[in-house]
């Protein structure tokens, strides 16, 4: 499976082009990115799809979104995450594809019913590196809490993961060695950190089968 940096934010939301940085993701080891926003189909040397980001106060205002063009277009679909009840509505939402966010949340936010929903229906929780780079302190040490939280759900009931960098320039990128290192922090191991790495592919085909587990 092709390993994946699951969201990257190029220009014009970040500082650098799209070209740019699909350039310096192929030089770090990844075989494609999801650039968040109009990606087109430019390809750089790696595979290019295109990440929708939905930010929104409650489950029936993300309904409302995924079905704007905007959209429907996109090769991944994502939501930021919420409260307990926003999260458990949204990974019943069938054109959903990953949650992101889920460290700047309150712990237990996502729970045992949110992880075997997205276990059943194959939806993925983002793991962004940019919080465990960017952050200091106990607010590092927090987002790092909620990352060990949300794997020892994911070893319970199998939900798929996926790891971004965030990056908003090249920069911001990390190398697939350097992610793996960041990962290792809390807890993931090897062959965790690899299937999250290669995660994209599977979530984005719906008659993939999911397994859950426990």
């Amino acid at each position: 499976m092709k390993i994946t940096d699951a969201s990257i934010h190029p220009y014009p939301a970040g500082d650098s082009t799209l070209a740019r940085m699909a350039i310096e993701a192929a030089g770090l080891g990844f075989d494609s990115i999801v650039a968040i926003g109009d990606a087109g189909d430019q390809h750089y040397g790696i595979e290019v799809l295109r990440g929708a980001v939905i930010c929104a106060a409650s489950a029936k205002e993300v309904l409302r979104q995924v079905r704007s063009p905007a959209v429907r277009g996109a090769d991944v679909v994502y939501v930021n995450a919420g409260d307990i009840s926003f999260n458990r509505a949204v990974v019943s939402i069938k054109e959903v594809h990953v949650i992101r966010n889920i460290h700047a949340t309150r712990r237990n936010a996502f729970d045992h019913v949110a992880a075997r929903s997205a276990a059943e229906r194959g939806v993925a929780v983002d793991i962004s590196m940019a919080p465990i780079v960017q952050l200091r302190g106990t607010k590092r040490q927090r987002a790092l809490q909620r990352y060990a939280d949300i794997l020892s759900l994911q070893r319970r009931y199998g939900f798929p993961l996926t790891v971004s960098s965030d990056a908003r320039s090249i920069l911001g990128q990390r190398s697939v060695r350097d992610v793996r290192g960041l990962c290792a922090l809390f807890g993931m191991t090897g062959a965790e950190i690899g299937e999250a790495l290669s995660s994209v592919g599977r979530i984005t085909e719906p008659h993939q089968p999911v397994r859950v587990v426990g």
